[in-house]
């Protein structure tokens, strides 16, 4: 059996209440989530913090999946979300206490690493477009930053694949934008 089968298996027998399924799907998709965190935030710590936050979505709320979609489309979507979640707590600390995100003695990602800063920009981009346009931002993270298939997101979101494409294209347009702008 594949992972991806057992990952699917072990998650519709969580769903149904099994708790040793639950423990072991933790286990199996843990280094998954920590890697999706880390492609979107830049420290490691950050990242960590993140992974925590989605598996405990995913503990609390696996009774709610329904299998609609595959199991790893909704593990995407919460891992994304806590990760886009950690990095708003962080800037919101760092505005409450006038401080950098960064300790003073930790470099600065956005001088140090393009790919670190690219992330920061992107983050702050979906930020902005998810306050004007907030059905654009699920379609563009799962696509672009998660690189599931269109049939995958569309049968997700319930929408026609058509629509989705049109929501990409338009989120890309925002994004790019934004990016411009920074």
């Amino acid at each position: 059996m594949s992972d991806d089968l057992a990952i699917e298996e072990l998650a519709d027998r969580a769903a149904t209440g099994d708790a040793a399924a639950l423990d072991a799907l933790l286990m199996k998709i843990g280094p998954q989530v920590l890697r999706q965190c880390l492609r979107l935030l830049p420290c490691r710590q950050d990242a960590e913090e993140a992974c925590q936050d989605a598996l405990l979505q995913v503990a609390r709320n696996i009774g709610g999946f329904a299998g609609r979609s595959k199991f790893s489309t909704w593990l995407y979507v919460i891992t994304a979300n806590c990760a886009r979640q950690t990095y708003r707590s962080l800037k919101r600390r760092a505005d409450e206490q006038s401080t950098p995100l960064l300790p003073l003695d930790a470099p600065d990602p956005r001088t140090t690493s393009v790919i670190a800063g690219s992330r920061l920009d992107l983050l702050d981009a979906l930020e902005r477009l998810e306050a004007h346009r907030p059905e654009l931002v699920a379609p563009l993270v799962l696509r672009d930053v998660c690189q599931l298939p269109y049939d995958e997101i569309a049968e997700h979101l319930a929408i026609p694949v058509g629509t989705l494409k049109s929501r990409i294209h338009d989120a890309r347009k925002h994004v790019r934008a934004s990016l411009h702008a920074a």
